[in-house]
């Protein structure tokens, strides 16, 4: 196991990334950063707005930019978009850099904690349970090729989930 100080959250929108991933940097007196959000402050627009004008490509290719400045920085935790682990060079960023946490949660419960939010596009299609079917079979084999670490955030209280991920860090940096 690697040995770093900095850890990287994926999983699908709606996991918990951005929730989880503030408590553990606090937890851990250390910055912590957000993709998405990072994207949206350099570019000055939000998510849905670059989407709208350079698709899901263009907003890729912004992202893979973001998530290779962030892993250059030590000491953080950051929280990825849900399809950061698409492109093969943010795989490979997340993975020799820091200690990369899969929070796994099932359909339902993604459906449920994004149903009000008009901030994701992706979701905004007729079948949102069918969007979030089909990128979860896209995506979950990948998330977990990429991670040392997977945890369930559906079935969890998010302080559990924060301290069992504190103790697979720790324990992942102790070997």
């Amino acid at each position: 196991m690697k040995q770093t100080e900095n850890i990287y959250l994926i999983g699908l929108m709606g996991a918990g990334k951005t929730t989880i991933g503030r408590q553990l940097a606090a937890a851990l007196q250390i910055p912590f950063y957000d993709s998405d959000k990072a994207i949206e402050e350099n570019t000055g627009v939000d998510i849905p707005t670059i989407f709208e004008y350079e698709g899901e490509e263009g907003f890729r290719n912004r992202e893979q930019t973001m998530i290779s400045r962030l892993t250059e920085i030590d000491g953080i935790v950051l929280a990825t978009g849900g399809g950061a682990i698409l492109r093969e060079q943010n795989r490979d960023l997340l993975t020799a850099n820091g200690f990369v946490v899969y929070l796994e949660c099932s359909v339902d419960n993604i459906l449920n904690r994004t149903r009000r939010d008009t901030q994701r596009p992706l979701l905004q299609t007729d079948n949102p349970k069918e969007r979030i079917e089909t990128l979860f079979e896209q995506r979950n084999s990948i998330y977990l090729e990429c991670a040392d670490f997977k945890i369930n955030t559906g079935i969890n209280q998010t302080k559990a989930v924060v301290q069992t991920i504190l103790e697979a860090y720790q324990q992942a940096n102790d070997e």
